[in-house]
């Protein structure tokens, strides 16, 4: 047939793709939008200095912080401090009720707001942090995610991210992440968790397993049936970035962001805290490595990451052999549109194949000795 042993010629993508977590959400694919005049978010010059005088996070400054809820170590010399947010989305200061009127609904504000001063060293990026410090950091999150959740049953989800950048929504330059303790469970997760309980009871299979198993190790060739040109070609780990015994970090399919990647558990797991001590080197190396592919390919970019794991709660225990925990890493290139705003459909200018092939090949090894 025509186009069997040739590669499918470059040409523009534009192309609607289904999220297959989220069927109902969708991302339009649209190379040639990427040659248009446009103004991206700029790069951030990272300040590199390891302490600031008027930084509150940084160590020595510890009196310009309210007290700490943890040190990690509990000593002068510490590497992960986590102080209540001073300005939080949510709390518990002013208790409150929630109350309907008509088709109007309120729920009380409560929850916890945290912040987790990632490092001692200021401007430090996460690919320059040690394995040992990041598994350490991944350790953190799931102690005080289980402190949480156990500290009051109006707690429904927490939240781990982290904002670099103010485009990102950063708004202190030294490297530090957040908890968010809320009385509702995100919209978002709670999609990701019905669809993946549809695609289960359907297919009696979790649908991140499968993406998984797809990615390892799926391949295909498509043809034009009149043609018999070359309309799609899929090779094996196309959309892999990197693996290792426990993790991988993928490229979605249908990505939101240009360069956005996933990692996730390679066995399933529903429940980040499940996640066995001796895992979390590898989740830290990996993640230290897939950061600086990112560094490499699109240096200075402005990014978000958070951890989607199942909620707590008796209506959740019926989703753990469907729901998957996984890390999302986004980072933002580009200012959303008026299109996107009012369709809700992200529009990407890089095509995920060859955004997966940039970071795949990108030469991070001599940065990371």
């Amino acid at each position: 047939m025509k186009g069997t042993n040739d590669e499918p010629e470059t040409r523009p993508v534009r192309e609607i793709r289904i999220n297959p977590i989220v069927p109902t959400e969708s991302v339009l694919v649209a190379t040639a939008r990427g040659m248009r005049p446009k103004e991206a978010e700029k790069r951030l010059e990272r300040d590199t200095r390891t302490v600031v005088e008027t930084c509150p996070f940084c160590r020595g400054n510890e009196e310009r912080t309210p007290p700490a809820i943890a040190v990690y170590p509990e000593e002068q010399e510490w590497e992960v401090r986590i102080v209540p947010n001073l300005y939080p989305v949510l709390g518990d200061d002013s208790p409150g009720t929630s109350l309907s009127f008509g088709l109007q609904q309120v729920i009380d504000g409560y929850g916890r707001h945290e912040v987790v001063i990632d490092h001692a060293h200021h401007g430090i990026a996460i690919h320059e942090m040690s394995r040992e410090h990041l598994s350490l950091l991944f350790g953190i999150y799931q102690q005080r995610m289980a402190d949480l959740y156990a500290s009051d049953p109006r707690l429904r989800y927490v939240l781990v991210f982290k904002n670099f950048g103010p485009a990102a929504g950063a708004s202190i330059a030294h490297t530090h992440s957040q908890i968010i303790a809320m009385p509702v469970v995100p919209e978002n997760v709670q999609n990701e968790v019905h669809h993946s309980h549809l695609y289960h009871r359907k297919y009696n299979q979790c649908v991140f397993c499968s993406l998984i198993d797809e990615a390892l190790t799926y391949e295909a060739t498509i043809y034009d049936r009149d043609s018999g040109e070359v309309r799609r070609k899929i090779d094996v780990g196309q959309y892999v970035i990197e693996r290792n015994d426990h993790f991988v970090a993928i490229k979605p399919f249908a990505s939101r962001f240009e360069w956005e990647i996933h990692i996730l558990p390679l066995h399933h797991e529903a429940d980040f805290l499940s996640t066995p001590e001796a895992h979390l080197d590898a989740l830290a190396e990996l993640f230290r490595r897939t950061m600086a592919r990112l560094d490499k390919v699109v240096g200075g970019v402005q990014y978000n990451f958070f951890l989607h794991s199942l909620p707590h709660g008796e209506e959740y225990e019926g989703h753990r052999q469907s729901y998957h925990w996984h890390l999302e890493i986004c980072p933002r290139t580009s200012i959303p549109t008026g299109f996107e705003l009012g369709s809700g459909l992200f529009v990407s200018t890089v095509s995920p194949e060859e955004a997966a092939r940039a970071l795949r090949e990108a030469d991070i090894d001599a940065d990371l000795d």
